[in-house]
């Protein structure tokens, strides 16, 4: 059978692919955050609890509620094989700031902060609603900010600037220092998108 939407499902089959060969001690011993009780890892992505089968791939909401799209999926698999569990040493960074950042900034701008500021600089309550709604915890910066714990050790901050007559809406998107060393620089573009299209969902 052929795959219609290439873009997103070849690479989810690919990890799938991939999935089916890992040891679970072995991403036990790199990701302490996870759970393993010998039929499923047990994973949380903001706030949302999943169970994803081993070897056979399949995943589910432990607390109900829809699949995720295989964006999420597709990063799922990717933190369970190539993420570890690193130490956060109190510092936030940019995108920018952070290896490759420089080479990928183009792109992320307008996958990740031309979007966020679009989307929730014109709409303020809307979004500071969906944010609280999450748990997630309000930062002094920009009109509006929040801080999320994104996935095991990490964080995320994404801070918003309203628009006028004069600006456009604006937006900043920030990670705890660990993302530098444990994702890459798709990881950490996809994880900005990941945001956003949740927040966007909870509006």
């Amino acid at each position: 059978m052929e795959m219609e939407n290439h873009k997103e499902e070849v690479p989810f089959a690919h990890y799938v692919q991939k999935f089916a060969d890992l040891l679970p001690r072995e991403a036990q011993t790199r990701l302490e955050s996870i759970r393993w009780d010998g039929k499923e890892f047990y994973v949380t992505l903001l706030g949302q609890a999943y169970a994803i089968v081993h070897p056979a791939y399949a995943i589910r909401p432990v607390n109900g509620g829809a699949v995720p799209p295989l964006p999420v999926q597709t990063f799922l698999l990717r933190y369970l094989l190539e993420s570890r569990d690193i130490s956060w040493e109190g510092q936030w960074k940019t995108f920018r700031e952070m290896p490759w950042g420089e080479m990928y900034i183009k792109p992320y701008t307008g996958r990740v902060l031309t979007r966020a500021a679009f989307t929730f600089g014109t709409r303020i309550q809307a979004f500071q609603r969906a944010c609280q709604a999450m748990g997630a915890e309000p930062v002094p910066h920009g009109d509006a900010g929040y801080r999320f714990d994104f996935i095991g050790g990490y964080g995320m901050q994404i801070l918003v600037w309203e628009g006028d007559d004069e600006f456009p809406p604006n937006a900043q998107v920030l990670y705890t220092d660990n993302f530098a060393q444990g994702f890459a620089a798709e990881d950490r573009v996809v994880a900005g998108d990941i945001l956003i299209s949740v927040i966007k969902s909870r509006m």
